[in-house]
């Protein structure tokens, strides 16, 4: 490779960044359904026909940030797990859902824009999958070693009836454990709603007014969704997560 075409792919690299970063910017002003690659273009002085050689269209500049938001917060859970590497799965569980957490509070448009209202208009395509996994295949692989290791309670009463995941979930999981243990695929994702949802209720400011210290109400509520799959994991370090937007004073 020739210092000319290192030159352009540096060119290119650059421009690419400063195109998401002046996104992510119209994100936090107007919302993804609002992003315009003629706005962007605008922010960064340049004209639209330029963008389309980076972009071909609105949709393609936002399927490059979600599987950047994907990428960073899956990265953020792993990092948190890392952190507590000589842990019980449990404790780690919590590490990481504190780390997910404080990304969420420190970049709420691409939190947003993950896992709020769907865009108008815009089909995710299947290279967001397996950015979109990460979190859940963290979990998973902690409840799967819990289970191994003999550290998983079964459950005081199993959910009835027939399983309640798509197949093609339940065969990606290596299928449904023998009993008492049948049902651990559908409330393992429960460990995920969790996560979203308190997090999506802290950011979006529905637990304003309601919660004193919502460090401590997210490590209590990430405790119940744990336990209640089986996973023990009290009593919890100190919190150490900032408070969020909407905490009561």
């Amino acid at each position: 490779m020739t210092a000319s075409q290192t030159a352009r792919q540096l060119a290119r690299a650059e421009l690419t960044r400063a195109i998401k970063e002046a996104a992510t910017r119209q994100l936090a002003e107007t919302g993804a359904a609002a992003l315009s690659l003629r706005a962007v273009a605008r922010d960064l002085g340049l004209a639209s026909s330029a963008l389309y050689r980076y972009f071909p269209s609105r949709d393609a500049l936002l399927t490059a940030l979600i599987i950047d938001a994907f990428n960073a917060i899956g990265a953020a859970a792993e990092s948190g797990a890392a952190a507590a590497a000589h842990a019980d799965p449990g404790a780690r569980w919590l590490a990481a859902c504190r780390a997910v957490r404080r990304w969420a509070l420190a970049h709420p448009h691409e939190f947003a824009l993950v896992y709020g209202s769907p865009v108008p208009g815009y089909q995710a395509p299947d290279d967001t999958v397996d950015p979109a996994t990460r979190v859940t295949r963290l979990m998973a692989g902690l409840v799967v070693e819990a289970h191994a290791s003999g550290l998983l309670r079964p459950p005081a009463q199993p959910l009835p009836g027939p399983r309640l995941v798509a197949r093609q979930v339940l065969d990606s999981a290596g299928g449904a454990p023998a009993e008492p243990y049948a049902d651990l695929v559908e409330r393992s994702l429960t460990l995920w709603v969790s996560l979203i949802g308190t997090i999506s209720f802290e950011l979006f400011g529905h637990l304003n007014k309601v919660i004193t210290d919502l460090p401590a109400y997210f490590d209590a509520a990430m405790t119940v969704a744990a336990e209640a799959i089986g996973l023990h994991v009290l009593p919890p370090p100190p919190a150490d997560a900032r408070p969020g937007p909407g905490a009561a004073g």
